[in-house]
């Protein structure tokens, strides 16, 4: 990625540092808990604001009934302590079990198993019995092995009973950095968490067992968060911000897209209307002759071009030398993959912002080095899970958010990792993972204009990490918008209602 692409997109999120959106990991959030408590905010204090949190969260949603409050061994055992003694002072029935000896308990969360008074019972399947709510705070999001003994049993209890449940930070057995389940967990209906959402709170599956999630406020001042190195957040506009229209603006000031299409022409047909929608000036596809007559006549607004054969390269490099043409997209429906090569060389060499979709990657599966020796200037990868394994075979096994982390690092690109959890990742570490995105979306050509979406923004002047997760969240907000029976090409006639929503946003702003 080229040094101005690359500075514009970390001075963009340098500035998110302490957002609402940032994702912490357990280790970066344990360390905002110590600034805090170093800037003179008792630990006491935290955790009770923390168990009192999780008490007034299920009072907001159940009636009073039979709770069973499970409690672990370390700081989430003490934040379910305080919750049982808030419910109990409210008037609920509360029956605590504690996993281990409370006696070994030290610290904040031994102050208050100690004003709980009395004596817990064993953790055992049978505490849940008569209960019609059970308070999971086993274990936290720090949990680095999987569970066993007689937290696997409770946890696999809470299955099969089919209580509702309300997890303590994350449901115990989930890894709150990566989504991924430790041995066991049990879903939540509720998950109360403290200060900051975690990345294993969106990432799947994570997202899904946490259920319905609750952030507490719990008194950590933002400031914590300044230089402490935390590089991931929730994808949502108040990261990214579209280009504004100037009252001057022309088509070429709004940008001009060059579609290198294929004998396959829906794909690149998707992408080059997405692409308009989502506010280029220009567009131009250079295609094959056979396929002139449907790229003319679907985008009348578009320049068609025509690169017969040999000669026609001719054709395709003059369209890439013009230097109004900024920003450029290939590989929806291009096939051809020797010949798509040679073009991906030069369009890289020519340090235009690139987005490589669907075939430009696949040509390259064999020889990904290759590609990756090519990128120098601002470019975009969008593979879905199995693209990625062929270009990435050692990280495809890797979380989502550790997987794009690494092959942006290893390409020089950002790299927008496709799924219900899509990650969008910069070379620099800084990624962003997005959870608006319907099941909806899993439909035929989607992905093509999400290519679009994608390229229209970089047209239009966007850094790449900006302009990649503004167009997975407008893609996944047109879906959501247009409800079910959507297909690909549903999307694109979407997008003016989602410019409309963001212009008002930002207008309230």
């Amino acid at each position: 990625m080229s040094q101005d692409a690359a500075s514009r997109d970390a001075e963009a999120f340098a500035a998110a540092e302490d957002s609402p959106l940032l994702l912490p990991t357990p280790a970066e959030m344990g360390a905002a808990d110590r600034r805090a408590m170093a800037a003179g905010i008792p630990g006491t204090a935290l955790m009770e604001a923390a168990g009192r949190a999780v008490a007034r969260e299920i009072a907001a949603r159940w009636s009073p009934r039979p709770v069973a409050v499970l409690c672990g061994p370390g700081n989430n055992g003490g934040d379910g302590y305080v919750a049982a003694a808030a419910l109990r002072e409210a008037g609920w029935p509360v029956r605590l079990a504690a996993l281990g000896d409370p006696a070994r308990l030290s610290g904040d969360a031994a102050h208050f198993a100690a004003l709980w008074g009395e004596a817990p019972e064993p953790l055992s399947p049978e505490v849940l019995d008569g209960a019609a709510l059970a308070v999971d705070a086993l274990f936290g999001a720090g949990l680095d092995r999987p569970l066993g003994g007689a937290a696997a049993a409770m946890v696999a209890a809470l299955r099969v009973r089919g209580l509702p449940v309300v997890a303590v930070d994350v449901p115990s057995g989930l890894d709150g950095a990566t989504g991924r389940v430790l041995g066991c967990a049990a879903p939540a209906d509720l998950t109360v968490t403290f200060f900051r959402l975690k990345p294993g709170h969106k990432l799947l599956p994570g997202r899904e067992l946490c259920g319905e999630t609750a952030v507490a406020d719990i008194g950590i001042p933002a400031s914590v968060l300044r230089g402490l190195g935390a590089r991931a957040w929730l994808n949502r506009p108040g990261l990214w911000r579209l280009p504004e229209l100037a009252s001057a603006a022309h088509k070429y000031t709004r940008g001009h897209l060059l579609v290198v299409g294929g004998e396959m022409t829906g794909a690149a047909r998707l992408a080059t209307r997405a692409a308009r929608r989502a506010g280029v000036g220009l567009a131009t596809v250079v295609c094959p002759p056979g396929a002139y007559a449907l790229f003319a006549s679907d985008a009348p607004g578009a320049i068609v071009l025509t690169d017969a054969s040999e000669a026609g390269e001719g054709v395709f490099r003059a369209a890439l030398a013009d230097p109004r043409r900024n920003a450029v997209l290939i590989g929806p429906g291009h096939g051809d993959a020797p010949r798509l090569r040679g073009r991906v060389a030069e369009i890289l060499a020519a340090e235009r912002a690139a987005v490589l979709d669907a075939d430009a990657l696949t040509a390259f599966a064999e020889r990904p080095d290759e590609l990756f020796r090519l990128i120098s200037g601002p470019a975009v990868l969008t593979p879905h899970a199995g693209e990625f394994a062929r270009l990435f075979p050692d990280l495809a096994a890797l979380d989502h958010l550790g997987a794009a982390r690494a092959a942006a690092a290893r390409s020089g690109a950002v790299v927008l990792l496709k799924g219900s959890d899509t990650v969008i990742a910069a070379p620099d570490g800084a990624a962003l993972i997005n959870d608006n995105a319907p099941p909806t979306l899993a439909t035929a050509g989607a992905g093509d204009v999400l290519a679009g979406i994608i390229a229209g923004l970089l047209a239009q002047g966007m850094p790449p990490l900006a302009a990649a997760a503004a167009a997975v969240w407008m893609h996944g907000d047109a879906a959501r918008r247009f409800g079910p029976g959507l297909i690909a090409e549903d999307i694109p006639e979407m997008l003016p209602a989602v410019l409309r929503g963001l212009a008002g946003v930002a207008a309230a702003n």
